[in-house]
């Protein structure tokens, strides 16, 4: 870029060219040129909530008296255009930087000094003023703490529920299918396909209340703690008053950290909420492989059902459609297994008074909360709402599957009815007819007890 095209800035370390337009200014352009690992940045909800904190924290100092109340609303106001999101490009700091995430805080705190000074025609400082009565190492956990809250309440729980109202409205739409249940991938006894996506949804029902389970924690802020937890350059009740600022401005539980200490030296609730966020993606897997089972074929395969066909799914084979919703899942479910394996390393990271590897916890834990909701979404309304039953083929199988002589164990005894069943599946012949032969038992009898819609009663606390 041209000279022209730049301006010089000061810090405490001496001159910096930084970019005419830009509005940050010498310590956010010394991280751009420190930092160019991967061209990641920080998430618009990590921006989002950096400016609901730097509002809040102007506000609460204009109220404790330290800060002028004309500089306090230019801050908060331009505070208020990076919560927005005016001003995304105007953050461009690697994820990969320093591990406190300093030089995403100044960033913050530079690109809003500049925008209030435009506001107030008088220089606004970003440390003295925008900065005031805080320390990255207690902004950028809040940061994260209150980015997640938003993340995991306005994405990953709406998308979670979506997808537990559209497998529930599935199971009732074909609970009249029975199909062959199946363990080790072998036919096992029948069981009704209803009964099979309540398994589903129950492993859906549980992750929301794991993930509810860990908000409290991440309800808890760092902000008041300042450098190493013992709030210098803070008033005492400048964490509970921005606390209080944030909970009044988004409507949700933000309280201080009972413990600075904790907070500024561990990442223990974002460590605990990944791991459910794992949890979440492990059953989604699940989820996701079973229906790519259950949809094989469709010649050759299980073909229970029939997902929707959304594109081609080769470029040399004619006709073939692929299971690609659940193959997005399944890769989605990776990627947050891989995050929260990265947020266990980082949760580690706390040397002492501050942990050092905030800011690619902040990129992970929100990344994982983001990825979930929409492929929740994505598997609701592409795969589960629109799959069919082959109802035909589901239920010739169970007619066939000679495993329904488990039902005959009671009356015939295991070693008769293992022969029968050897019989049944050599000869290809229904389980019924062999037994008939087999057997002293009559039609009407047998009719009785291979009932297999009869068979799947059960299961379910009421």
């Amino acid at each position: 870029m041209p000279d022209d095209r730049f301006r010089i800035e000061h810090d405490s370390m001496g001159e910096v060219k930084v970019p005419e337009d830009a509005l940050y200014a010498a310590q956010t352009q010394r991280a751009v040129d420190n930092f160019p690992v991967s061209g990641i940045r920080f998430p618009r909800t990590f921006i989002r909530a950096l400016g609901a904190i730097k509002g809040a924290a102007a506000y609460v100092n204009s109220e404790l008296g330290f800060l002028e109340s004309g500089v306090s609303e230019a801050i908060q106001a331009a505070a208020l255009e990076v919560e927005q999101g005016k001003h995304d490009r105007h953050f461009p700091v690697d994820v990969f930087q320093t591990g406190s995430g300093t030089s995403t805080n100044m960033n913050a705190n530079e690109v809003i000094a500049t925008i209030a000074s435009r506001k107030l025609e008088r220089p606004v400082h970003p440390n003295d003023h925008v900065n005031m009565g805080q320390s990255s190492n207690d902004v950028i956990p809040t940061a994260i703490h209150v980015a997640a809250y938003f993340e995991v309440t306005e994405t990953l729980l709406p998308g979670l529920d979506h997808l537990h109202k559209a497998i529930e409205r599935k199971a009732s739409a074909v609970d009249h299918v029975v199909k062959t249940g199946r363990t080790h991938l072998m036919d096992a006894l029948p069981i009704r396909m209803s009964q099979e996506l309540s398994g589903w949804a129950g492993q859906i029902e549980q992750g929301i209340d794991r993930v509810r389970g860990a908000l409290p924690r991440i309800a808890s802020l760092a902000q008041g703690g300042t450098a190493i937890g013992t709030g210098v350059n803070a008033h005492k009740q400048f964490g509970s008053r921005v606390a209080k600022r944030l909970q009044e401005k988004t409507r949700l539980p933000f309280v201080a950290s009972k413990n600075y200490f904790v907070s500024l030296s561990s990442q223990d609730a974002a460590v605990e909420l990944s791991g459910q966020m794992k949890t979440v993606a492990v059953s989604l897997m699940k989820i996701a492989n079973d229906l790519r089972w259950m949809n094989s074929g469709p010649q050759a395969g299980l073909a229970d059902i029939a997902l929707p066909s959304l594109q081609p799914g080769s470029s040399i084979m004619p006709g073939k459609v692929n299971p690609v919703i659940p193959e997005a899942a399944c890769m989605v479910c990776a990627q947050v297994i891989g995050n929260d394996s990265t947020i266990t390393v980082a949760g580690q990271a706390g040397n002492f008074q501050l942990n050092v590897m905030l800011p690619v916890v902040a990129h992970n834990l929100l990344e994982s909360a983001r990825l979930l909701g929409n492929v929740a979404r994505l598997l609701a309304d592409k795969a589960i709402e629109e799959f069919t039953p082959n109802e035909a083929r589901v239920s010739d199988l169970v007619e066939k599957n000679p495993i329904l002589v488990t039902a005959l164990n009671p009356v015939i005894g295991y070693e008769k009815g293992a022969a029968i069943a050897k019989k049944a599946y050599k000869e290809g012949r229904k389980l019924k007819d062999v037994a008939l032969e087999e057997t002293e038992l009559t039609a009407e009898e047998l009719d009785r007890l291979l009932d297999s819609r009869k068979m799947t009663e059960g299961g379910i606390a009421k």
